[in-house]
């Protein structure tokens, strides 16, 4: 048995020094924004940690008045059970929370392109999951320079050195989830370095023309 990831296109996943968050036909304009806090997931679920999220952004909000957050994704359940009583995540957790709606923005699915500009604009990129598949998402985002604050839970340690190439905190903790997103807020230096090192490790390890030509070449065997 031979494990070979897919490979990641570090390519087209790259840092966009000082890029700047602007989508039309989203009504989005995120160009004086200066602290975006990004989320991923293909929908919004307990799996992958939409809930402490929430919980997150609403401690965030009160503590940095400034800061505007981009989940992208869809309001459903890819993993686990839904609500017994037909009720998303999302809502769920909008009613549950006191929220300033003018500073989060849910995009939807987005196509490549524009996801690619969320995580090039992104200050800090927020993933959590409980021990199962790790989200391509996570890599794509390393591989574009972001700065990961994410669970620390079995799958996420496989690819992050708790501080070296990104943060692990406790899943079931938006307190601490929050304090490690100001810690990187507020050290831009040690933010450059996080990003910068979490681009070597997919660059070296999950390089797609690398992994393909290990693909082939297990083949040939």
């Amino acid at each position: 048995l031979k494990v070979l990831h897919d490979g990641v296109d570090v390519n087209f996943f790259t840092p966009q020094p000082q890029a700047k968050l602007i989508i039309p036909s989203l009504n989005l304009d995120l160009s004086q924004g200066e602290e975006i806090v990004t989320y991923v997931a293909r929908g919004m679920e307990p799996y992958r940690g939409f809930p402490q999220f929430m919980e997150t952004v609403a401690i965030l909000q009160s503590r940095r008045p400034n800061c505007h957050f981009v989940i992208v994704g869809e309001d459903r359940v890819a993993y686990g059970k839904t609500l017994p009583d037909g009720q998303t995540y999302k809502q769920l957790m909008l009613e549950k929370l006191s929220l300033d709606l003018s500073r989060i923005h849910f995009t939807g699915l987005l196509p490549y392109s524009q996801y690619l500009q969320v995580l090039q604009a992104s200050s800090v990129h927020i993933y959590l999951t409980r021990p199962f598949v790790l989200s391509w998402s996570m890599l794509e985002a390393m591989a574009t320079g972001c700065v990961i604050v994410a669970s620390d839970t079995p799958p996420v340690r496989e690819i992050i050195n708790n501080g070296e190439n990104g943060l692990l905190v406790d899943f079931f903790s938006p307190d601490k989830i929050a304090d490690k997103v100001i810690e990187v807020l507020e050290n831009p230096d040690y933010k450059q370095t996080l990003g910068m090192t979490a681009r070597e490790k997919i660059v070296t390890s999950y390089n797609l023309p690398q992994l393909l030509q290990e693909h082939l070449q297990w083949l040939l065997e």
